[in-house]
């Protein structure tokens, strides 16, 4: 099991390594905006703490040997 805090609000959950991160936001009430679920539009940004690249959430999951997992969430103003 991890722990998954979403940031700014500083909501935090539990997770298990390989739960997509679609499905862990929502079960901790945190709409990450979504547009192809397919990681092309690029809609569902997040960043990592500690990554400097920005990943897709509708296609990533709670990785191996990261604990806790922060993720923080931003809003793309051209979406």
């Amino acid at each position: 099991m991890i722990t998954v805090q979403f940031m700014p609000d500083n909501v935090t959950v539990i997770a298990e390594v390989g739960e997509p991160l679609l499905k862990v936001a929502a079960r901790a009430g945190i709409t990450i905006p979504t547009g192809c679920l397919m990681g092309s539009c690029h809609a569902c940004e997040v960043e990592v703490e500690g990554d400097a690249d920005p990943i897709c959430a509708c296609i990533s999951a709670v990785p191996v040997g990261v604990d806790p997992l922060g993720i923080n969430l931003y809003v793309d103003p051209t979406w």
